[in-house]
């Protein structure tokens, strides 16, 4: 991630659960704006939905969509996303028109940028 950073600090991620949620069937993402110039990403995914190498599976997925898309998201936000159990079953395509659905909704991507 060029123009990103992880988000691993657990007050942060308790901030961000704090704040207005948009979801849809595979994800949920929560936003909040920071102040800097980066985006900070974190991914969350739980036990619930499998053993460790599932999780690790979908939270690569999560980490490529956002790397391949980088460029059209709006710079200075926090941006946590949780997995559903949705996730674990749908396509690689189906995950990023997910996930850039939710994007949109929240205000975070470039105008005239999208898919």
């Amino acid at each position: 991630m060029k123009f990103s950073s992880s988000l691993k600090l657990n007050h942060i991620f308790q901030r961000l659960y704090r704040t207005n949620g948009f979801a849809n069937s595979c994800l949920v993402l929560y936003v909040r704006k920071n102040r800097s110039q980066t985006n900070r990403v974190g991914i969350t995914v739980s036990k619930k939905l499998g053993k460790a190498h599932v999780r690790n599976h979908i939270r690569r997925r999560l980490r490529e969509v956002y790397r391949l898309h980088e460029e059209t998201f709006l710079p200075g936000w926090d941006i946590v996303v949780v997995a559903r159990t949705k996730a674990c079953h749908v396509s690689f395509a189906d995950l990023t028109a997910a996930y850039l659905s939710l994007a949109e909704k929240a205000g975070i991507l470039n105008t005239g940028d999208t898919i």
